[in-house]
């Protein structure tokens, strides 16, 4: 099994046509400064390694980072971490964190998961699986099983997410679970879901 580095994991879901965030790519503080020119506070900094495949248990995750000391600081920090290559920095996004992942089982081949993300997925264990190929009707069925449904569709005065474009990505996942036959899983943990668009803020990719 190989996993795929952060930005190859974002290379590959970003060939079908899955949003990612905005980010920049940075070694030194020097490129840290150049690249918060065009990326505004707060953001999240992500160590890429390919001998570090849970940046977040290895410390290598830090978000809400307001101003260009504790950016500085975390550079620092993360330049520390065996295995170190660069860092990610991207803009936070708020919304409602969903996953969307990819399996490739041994009986039934390709399948997705899709439910609420974050640290949701652990707490609530709400999600639901279909078998590749998805259609426009299984997705909006999987969105519908959910117990958090009434939270994506919207609820007591509360915008719900745009459901036709987390319809879209989760076709587009299937597509890619079909399409690429060396992937064995994908994580995209979290997408933001807005009531304008779903955009994928993290991506985890491993091959056969």
């Amino acid at each position: 099994m190989q996993t795929l580095t952060l930005i190859e994991s974002i290379n590959l879901v970003k060939k079908y046509g899955i949003t990612f965030a905005n980010y920049a790519e940075v070694q030194t503080e020097k490129e840290l400064k150049t690249a918060l020119e065009k990326i505004d506070f707060p953001i999240a900094m992500k160590v890429v390694s390919k001998s570090i495949s849970h940046k977040t248990e290895a410390g290598g995750v830090k978000i809400n980072i307001t101003n260009f000391s504790q950016a500085k600081k975390v550079l620092t920090k993360f330049k520390k971490l065996r295995g170190f290559e660069k860092i990610i920095i991207q803009q936070m996004i708020r919304g409602t964190e969903i996953i969307i992942g990819g399996k490739r089982d041994i009986q039934f081949g390709p399948t997705i998961l899709v439910g609420l993300g974050g640290i949701y997925v652990e707490v609530f264990k709400d999600f639901q699986i279909g078998i590749c190929p998805v259609s426009k009707g299984n997705a909006k069925e999987m969105l519908e099983k959910l117990k958090s449904y009434p939270i994506l569709k919207g609820t007591r005065g509360k915008k719900g997410v745009n459901l036709d474009k987390l319809i879209e990505t989760i076709l587009k996942v299937s597509n890619l679970m079909l399409k690429e036959e060396n992937l064995q899983e994908l994580d995209l943990n979290p997408l933001i879901a807005t009531e304008k668009e779903i955009i994928a803020v993290d991506a985890r990719a491993i091959l056969k």
